[in-house]
């Protein structure tokens, strides 16, 4: 059924996707009662998962991943590294205005759009009120992730007024990023209370890209996430935090690897809609992104002793697939050799590249830096959102802090489990990549949960950065929150933030030049050296 979906979106995406493009064809689609009467909201909701996994950009589903996900939030926590090629303002600081502006444009102009159809349709004086219960509630945490990965990048965005044009709203107000989180709580509250097995729905099952219907599921989704945003602003407003984090646990988030958040992806009918956008951004001859780790990654991977496997994480050689050039459909990689595996630095161009390695001539990248295993990019891989993993940090830093109830002889326990399940996540991409119960056991007992606060939560937050892997926008705004890792930024001849690890993105110039509103509520200075509310900066 969920490649049905994928067959049908490929139409319906086209047709919102016009209607959207003009302000009176927005509005008539909101109000011809013939129109209205024939729409599915079930194909809106699919619409809005897909588009979920790479930021729904129309027409190009690498875009905001090849541009924001990879291009700045994965070169800026240093998990990947880029010398030239490709899209890259976060390895050395630049500015890009696709980068920056891509997110508030799609999401706004394309999740969000199909999310705000379905609530306004099946809430009071909807045709379908009544009609789809469970959709409804579920729309809403969607509607909820999505919002708060807006304000995340941005800090204050247009969040109470977005999205009424039908209204004549032409020209939404901008919310500050502490209110917005505060609504955002209290509608993942309400919306993951609601959801109901015994509630009547029209096909939410098999409109359903993430759980197929399974509403335990998407209550465990919807504590999840509640947890995450009560830790993002549990440095800045610790009483709200408690609150939720305390009725989160109480709720019951991810209990295993079985509950991670997937959206699945296909190869066909359309590679701009329906396949990966991770992948189509690195795959060669495609989006042909450069695909090298990061020193600062490889460097952890390898753990304390570089010329020793035996202290080595257990990820190493899955997330790394060696050093080769990699040339569809096969990678032969030349070294495999754990011990040999090398990341490139962050912040060299060529030039500093070959000054940096003492070479008499330019150095072969291919045949120098390891590269992201390829067996995690293919193009119809699907797109892991929120792991079972996180969960179980954030439930040991809270522990460790003593946050919403829990004691900090619980911290060691959630720690471990996360640690397993970070490892044992990525079978989804290749049966291969497994890591055993005992290589955990070990990797535990070579890296105890022992020390300080300080240098347990150092703990936590390093292990909660490396098991973010391809979910680089949410491991940046963790770095941006916590400090951890401790990252050395570069400092790149030209560079926009001092020689700063960037803090946001940029508004867009179009928004900023076409809203009258932007002046009077945006996040100020607009620079990306400002940080939002939850990381220090202004509510």
């Amino acid at each position: 059924m969920k490649q049905l979906h994928k067959y049908l979106l490929s139409t319906i995406l086209v047709v919102i996707f016009v209607a959207g493009c003009d302000t009176d064809s927005l509005h008539n689609l909101n109000n011809s009662p013939q129109f209205v009467n024939e729409l599915n909201l079930n194909f809106l909701f699919t619409s809005a998962q897909l588009g979920s996994a790479s930021g729904g950009a129309a027409g190009d589903n690498r875009y905001i991943d090849w541009r924001t996900n990879i291009g700045m939030c994965s070169y800026a926590i240093q998990q990947l590294a880029n010398a030239g090629g490709g899209i890259a303002p976060g390895d050395k600081y630049t500015d890009n205005a696709e980068t920056s502006s891509a997110p508030f444009e799609f999401i706004y102009g394309d999740e969000l759009n199909n999310l705000a159809a379905i609530l306004r349709q099946s809430g009071p004086g909807g045709y379908a009120e009544g009609k789809y219960l469970n959709l409804r509630q579920a729309a809403r945490i969607v509607r909820a992730q999505l919002f708060h990965r807006l304000t995340d990048y941005y800090g204050s965005v247009p969040y109470s007024e977005a999205l009424q044009g039908v209204d004549k709203i032409f020209y939404p107000k901008y919310d500050k990023q502490k209110a917005i989180y505060a609504d955002l709580l209290k509608e993942l509250d309400e919306a993951t209370a609601a959801l109901s097995d015994g509630n009547a729905d029209e096909g939410f099952g098999a409109a359903d890209l993430y759980y197929d219907g399974d509403i335990d599921k998407w209550k465990k989704f919807g504590y999840s996430l509640m947890l995450r945003l009560a830790m993002r602003i549990s440095n800045v407003d610790q009483a709200t935090a408690e609150t939720y984090i305390a009725k989160a646990v109480a709720g019951g988030g991810f209990e295993s690897n079985d509950d991670n958040v997937w959206v699945p992806m296909a190869l066909a009918p359309s590679q701009w809609v329906n396949q990966n956008g991770i992948s189509r951004a690195f795959y060669p001859g495609d989006g042909g992104q450069p695909t090298f780790l990061s020193k600062t990654f490889i460097d952890w991977l390898k753990g304390a002793n570089p010329n020793d496997v035996s202290d080595d994480d257990p990820r190493l050689m899955i997330i790394c697939g060696g050093i080769g050039d990699w040339n569809p459909p096969k990678w032969e990689p030349t070294v495999s050799d754990p011990l040999k595996q090398k990341g490139m630095p962050n912040g060299y161009d060529a030039p500093g590249l070959q000054v940096y390695e003492g070479a008499p001539k330019p150095v072969d990248q291919d045949a120098t830096y390891s590269k992201i295993n390829p067996l995690m990019l293919d193009n119809d891989e699907s797109y892991m959102l929120m792991n079972y993993a996180e969960v179980e940090f954030l439930m040991a830093e809270a522990a460790e802090r003593g946050l919403g109830g829990l004691s900090a002889g619980a911290a060691p326990a959630h720690y471990a489990a996360g640690v397993k399940a970070a490892m044992q996540m990525f079978t989804p991409y290749d049966a291969t990549l497994t890591v055993s119960d005992g290589e955990v056991a070990t990797y535990l007992a070579t890296y105890p949960y022992t020390g300080t606060q300080s240098e347990k939560l150092a703990m936590i937050g390093e292990q909660l950065w490396a098991s973010k892997f391809l979910n680089w926008w949410e491991a940046w705004s963790d770095w941006r929150r916590t400090g951890i890792p401790a990252l050395t930024p570069t400092n790149y001849p030209g560079n926009i933030t001092g020689g700063t690890i960037p803090q946001r993105l940029r508004y867009p110039n179009a928004e900023v030049a076409g809203n009258p509103n932007f002046a009077a509520g945006a996040t100020s200075p607009n620079l990306y050296t400002t940080k939002v509310w939850w990381a220090g900066g202004p509510e």
